[in-house]
């Protein structure tokens, strides 16, 4: 009877060692394969834009983008040349309400990383393109005068597998 006892109870142990190995195994199995298998997301990621909706008060279209030749194409084409950003486009389009805007500004960063500690990269370009922070806080001044800031938001490119 002591022998049955002894032989079950090891018997339960063994069992016992061999389902926990056995998990274990099944655990490190499912953690290499989910690491080896690709997404299964119907896209690939690209960069990250940062899009600014912006009205035009009516008849100033011209004035403004007049002031983004001087502003945001000197600001942007600097931060492209020392890798900041990938690429900068501005669409213009018929406003589709008069609460609607009119013009897009949008920033391509290579991926989101890039947006860290972005104001420490990009201070010393407005300085150099743009000039002293009084004179900039000026020019933001007189845009509020033919323009109107409606939003902003960013956003990942994708590309459909």
């Amino acid at each position: 009877m002591k022998f049955t006892k002894i032989f079950t109870a090891t018997l339960i142990i063994a069992a016992a060692a061999v389902s926990v190995c056995s998990a274990q195994n099944s655990a490190t199995a499912a953690v290499t394969t989910t690491a080896t298998t690709q997404s299964t997301a119907p896209y690939t990621e690209g960069g990250v834009w940062q899009i600014t909706m912006v009205k035009t008060k009516p008849g100033m279209s011209d004035d403004y983008l007049k002031a983004l030749a001087k502003i945001f194409k000197s600001t942007n084409d600097e931060a492209k040349r020392q890798g900041l950003i990938t690429d900068y486009k501005i669409l213009a389009g018929d406003a589709a309400t008069q609460q609607d805007y009119d013009i897009l500004l949008m920033v391509e960063y290579p991926n989101m990383a890039a947006l860290d500690g972005l104001r420490d990269k990009t201070d010393p370009i407005a300085a150099k393109t743009i000039g002293t922070e009084d004179q900039q806080r000026q020019l933001a001044v007189k845009r509020l005068e033919i323009r109107e800031i409606m939003g902003g938001k960013t956003m990942r490119e994708i590309t459909l597998k």
